[in-house]
């Protein structure tokens, strides 16, 4: 069996060719990432962060749990304290997975006494975000992300 000689153009094609795959890797990644990016969360974070301390002991010395689940085409909102059920003013909520917006709902809640019902279509499984804004009754601001895992 003869042994080919390895000579410079075949060690220059073997270079080009394995750049050339890695930099269309990481163009395609680059591209799919600024793609699917879903944008700010806030336009100036420096002037939220100043006052993220006070509105958090705020939300929290209301003693809120806050849970919510999905079934046969129903959101369920359950907000509780430590006396029961709370009927607070949502002023937004979407519903939508973490990575993109190509899916994101708004539902429209109606209080039925208990919890806060909203019809949906069927969700798909994995994990959706619900990002909700709300008011109290003594007019403290809610924001929360409640996490919620769709098994089909």
């Amino acid at each position: 069996m003869q042994i080919k000689e390895l000579t410079g153009w075949h060690v220059l094609a073997i270079f080009g060719t394995a750049f050339t795959i890695i930099i269309s890797v990481n163009l395609t990644l680059a591209f799919q990432a600024v793609h699917t990016f879903p944008g700010l969360e806030t336009k100036n974070s420096y002037v939220v962060s100043q006052a993220f301390e006070e509105d958090r002991a705020a939300q929290e010395a209301l003693g809120w749990q806050v849970s919510a689940d999905a079934e046969d085409g129903t959101l369920a909102l359950h907000i509780d304290d430590e006396i029961g059920p709370v009927v607070a003013t949502i002023t937004s909520a979407t519903l939508g997975r973490a990575t993109h917006v190509g899916e994101d709902l708004t539902p429209t809640f109606r209080h039925d006494g208990a919890r806060f019902v909203a019809d949906i279509p069927e969700l798909a499984s994995g994990n959706w975000n619900l990002r909700l804004t709300a008011v109290a009754p003594d007019g403290t601001d809610f924001r929360q992300r409640i996490v919620l895992r769709v098994r089909r």
